[in-house]
């Protein structure tokens, strides 16, 4: 499966987190280490959900640009 990823950068951190699964979200330095924390924490998540008897949620979201 592919999920959409919403990466955040702020001042002083980045954070990257999944529309399409509630609570899957870190927090890194730069970019590339929060690209790489997210990449681990999907499969953990999942990995949760399943163990809890939690229904896996198909990735439904996906980006659009609106120009203003």
């Amino acid at each position: 499966m592919k999920y959409l990823v919403i990466i955040e950068t702020g001042k002083n951190s980045v954070g990257a987190y999944v529309p399409d699964l509630p609570g899957c979200a870190v927090v890194g330095d730069k970019r590339e280490e929060a690209l790489g924390l997210i990449r681990e924490a999907i499969p953990l998540h999942l990995e949760s959900m399943r163990e809890d008897g939690a229904s896996i949620p198909e990735p439904a979201s996906t980006p659009e640009y609106v120009q203003v």
